[in-house]
């Protein structure tokens, strides 16, 4: 998720805006870190144990005499478009409003697109996605966060909806795009009217499941059995089942929400989900009352899940997932335990909330049924400590002192209740898939022992999180207990603390592998290759000076997770957002995707600026990754 402009606002300030936290922690004291990187380094990141913990302590340069990287990394770039390193190429795959079917209108920039038809073409600021072979065929399912009111809607005043139809299709360029892609002689692109195109809205109907379906608190007059709704919200981060579906994930749902009576009482829970009378502007409540909380107060509990979407059948209702819990979700990354059981870990992304793990009941075999395998099993949420072990917590009626369905609609309270550890804003995991550890970009938070988070939990500096207003982020690894994700206990440390040496000669400069030419800020996206590197998208500061200087445009850096280097590959367009990223079948082509970014890119001067999905190949055809 970008730390995105709504009006020059980010969703977390406009949270804390409309439902403001106590200006400090309710607590006199903060842990203290050290203040040198020496002391800094030998306290956090050596809480690891062998080669990996040692490898996150070597040197650059002799890092990168071990590095098995197979490209000369690049300097940063403050311009308008992309670049790769030398032997590499880019070019650009979709942009939003490319047609997916040959019926849908043409993109006009003074308009930016008709409202007919806007869910006939590539959907606003893409995302998460991933890449699935459907037989011969491969087929991306791309992700589309949320709309820019000003670029989407450039006549109407600071994007305003004016009418239904404004609404509408801001409602249709969000939610997600299913596409067929091909590489031809001139390169890769969509295949037109393939049967496997789809774009699924903010009005395109879904299924509810787990232990939340059919409850009260999800009830509405369209929906009285509380299993059916309609549309995804927000939808940030991905992941991808065994079984060949694709994971969307629900984060800021709380923006679409409004109400046409200021008088109205918020019911319970709202507070802590950012729900409130205004929105964000999207003005769907003026419109629509299944947005007006003061008509509709059960739809917001409708949103916040994982929603599972199979690519291969263009005809099936997509399936929200309750017993994932309720959040702002960021991805979903899957993993196998050895016995089989599927394990789902899930960041939510808010300053001071929570990283999650799903374990199903149920073991996962080819060729047999999944059904229930993301409905049926046991939430934890993590305990770091400060020895470097953690523990996973079980969310159940006896911990919680909650119903199974009030901790699948309440599960930020749920984690609060049981003392899980409050995070810097935890964002995508990624498993590695040849070694048993996994990672989560924590990328950034200004409040860090200087307030509490929505729920009125402490925020002081620990472990994973050591360091005050926190502005740079870093990436926490786990080793679960006996090499099994479905363990309830393991140990930690930190991959890397991003941060500037240029400017700072103490924690603030980073981890031992952070130096003057990799500089980054905001870990967000983040995916491992086939052959265990760890690719790290950024979504921060690009004014490129200050704390940020040396810094440039967001980027896409390499990780190897064994000697710690990291190195940039790609960087964006000024004002994007690098995030979502997948392989072609072969690995020989690498989609990743550029949100929001400002003009002129892709079309050029005079031209509104199109978030887009660039493909990148090697010169001399050779692997990706």
């Amino acid at each position: 998720m970008r730390d995105f402009d709504l009006n020059r606002i980010s969703a977390d300030d406009w949270d804390e805006l409309n439902d403001p936290r106590p200006e400090t922690c309710d607590f006199d004291w903060v842990v203290e870190i050290a203040l040198t990187r020496r002391g800094f380094m030998g306290g956090v990141l050596a809480l690891g144990s062998g080669a990996s913990a040692m490898g996150v302590l070597m040197s650059s340069t002799a890092a990168q005499a071990e590095g098995r990287f197979a490209f000369t990394p690049i300097d940063i770039q403050t311009d308008a478009t992309v670049h790769v390193p030398d032997g590499y190429r880019w070019d650009l795959l979709i942009r939003w409003g490319d047609p997916l079917f040959s019926d849908a209108p043409a993109f006009d920039n003074t308009t930016g697109g008709a409202s007919e038809g806007a869910d006939r073409v590539f959907g606003e600021n893409t995302d998460g996605m991933e890449l699935f072979s459907v037989g011969e065929k491969q087929v991306i399912a791309v992700n589309h966060e949320y709309a820019n009111r000003d670029i989407n809607l450039p006549q109407r005043a600071e994007g305003q909806p004016d009418n239904a139809d404004d609404v509408k299709k801001l409602q249709n360029l969000q939610g997600v795009t299913v596409m067929e892609v091909t590489r031809g002689a001139e390169g890769w692109r969509v295949i037109l009217d393939s049967p496997l195109n789809r774009r699924i809205t903010h009005l395109t109907e879904m299924e509810i499941k787990g232990p939340a379906a059919g409850h009260e608190l999800l009830k509405t007059a369209d929906d009285p059995s509380g299993i059916r709704s309609l549309g995804t919200f927000n939808n940030c981060g991905a992941g991808r089942t065994p079984w060949g579906t694709y994971l969307t994930c629900e984060e800021n749902f709380n923006g679409y929400f409004g109400s046409t009576d200021p008088d109205v009482d918020l019911p319970d829970g709202y507070g802590r989900y950012g729900i409130g009378l205004d929105g964000w502007g999207y003005d769907y409540h003026r419109f629509d009352p299944r947005f007006d909380i003061s008509q509709t107060p059960n739809e917001p509990h409708r949103m916040g899940y994982v929603v599972e979407i199979d690519p291969a059948d263009p005809q099936s209702t997509p399936i929200k997932h309750t017993g994932l819990g309720r959040f702002k979700h960021e991805n979903a990354e899957v993993v196998l335990a050895p016995d089989g059981r599927v394990v789902v870990y899930m960041g939510d992304d808010e300053r001071g909330e929570f990283l999650y793990k799903f374990v199903s009941r149920s073991v996962y075999a080819p060729g047999r049924s999944t059904e229930g395998l993301l409905d049926d099993g046991q939430l934890y949420v993590a305990k770091f400590h400060e020895d470097g072990s953690g523990t996973w917590i079980a969310l159940t009626p006896e911990t919680t002192e909650m119903s199974a369905a009030e901790i699948a609609i309440f599960t930020r309270m749920a984690a609060s209740k049981v003392g899980a550890t409050t995070m810097d804003r935890p964002e995508w995991v990624a498993v590695n898939p040849i070694s048993v550890e996994g990672y989560c970009c924590l990328t950034n938070n200004k409040n860090r022992g200087v307030k509490p988070n929505a729920g009125g939990d402490e925020t002081p500096a620990n472990g994973p999180n050591p360091r005050t207003e926190n502005h740079y982020g870093q990436i926490v690894r786990w080793y679960p207990a006996n090499d099994d994700h479905a363990a309830s206990d393991f140990t930690w440390d930190l991959y890397v603390m991003a941060g500037n040496p240029l400017v700072h000669d103490d924690a603030y400069a980073g981890s031992e592998n952070i130096h003057a030419v990799n500089l980054f800020n905001s870990p967000d996206a983040m995916q491992f290759d086939s052959t265990g590197l760890l690719w790290i998208q950024t979504d921060g500061k690009d004014s490129n000076e200050g704390d940020f200087e040396g810094m440039g445009n967001n980027q896409m850096l390499v990780g190897d997770p064994v000697t710690g280097r990291i190195e940039r590959f790609l960087t964006g367009p000024t004002g994007s957002e690098v995030t979502g990223l997948c392989w072609s079948a072969d690995r020989r082509a690498m989609f990743v995707g550029i949100q929001h970014p400002d003009a002129p890119f892709p079309d050029g001067e005079g031209q509104l600026p199109r978030s887009s999905v660039v493909v990148i190949e090697r010169e001399d055809g050779g692997l990706l990754g």
